[in-house]
């Protein structure tokens, strides 16, 4: 989140539950966070509910502040955590890929279908992916954030974010190896 820095009156304002304090910080991070939301969730209309959600709960959470801190990473974190929620409620309830039959054991096929078959399974095990491992498997994989970013949004430290996209990338593998990929 890249918003300028605030004041600290305004965020002590916050903390003590001024209301004007939080229209502010309201005002000036809801973009980022939005942002931020989107790109774990990857979907615009689940990302708005969830942006009020984050802000919902850093009101409730609003005297745990502390004002000698970020504003923007503090944001940031409750609101992976809403994602987080979502994603686990939203679990996908499909068809395991191994029950599938697979056509195509290459994926140098010209067929635009068997190519749009192995994109939705490529997005189908992407899915079915625990939802830790997928907030960070599509943030590194798929938004290319710095692990830095990752682990200051996630509250975690950058040696995890790395384990994690480890272990997504080790289930991504074993659910795709029947479509006869091999990634190095």
């Amino acid at each position: 989140m890249q918003a300028p820095v605030q004041p600290p009156q305004v965020l002590e304002q916050f903390a003590a539950g001024e209301l004007g304090a939080f229209e502010a910080l309201f005002r000036q991070y809801q973009g980022e966070v939005y942002g931020w939301i989107v790109r774990i969730v990857r979907d615009p209309a689940a990302a708005e509910d969830l942006t009020v959600e984050t802000f919902w709960r850093i009101y409730r959470a609003r005297a745990r502040f502390d004002a000698n801190r970020s504003f923007a990473a503090w944001a940031r974190t409750i609101a992976t955590n809403a994602a987080l929620d979502y994603m686990k409620q939203a679990r996908i309830k499909e068809t395991p890929l191994d029950d599938q039959p697979v056509e195509a054991a290459s994926g140098k096929t010209t067929d635009p279908a068997i190519r749009r078959e192995m994109r939705d399974r490529i997005q189908l095990a992407f899915r079915q992916l625990p939802a830790k491992l997928r907030v960070v498997a599509t943030l590194v994989l798929i938004e290319e954030c710095p692990h830095a970013e990752i682990a200051d949004g996630l509250a975690i430290s950058p040696a995890a974010v790395k384990s994690r996209l480890f272990r997504a990338i080790r289930l991504l593998r074993k659910k795709l190896g029947n479509l006869g990929h091999t990634h190095e």
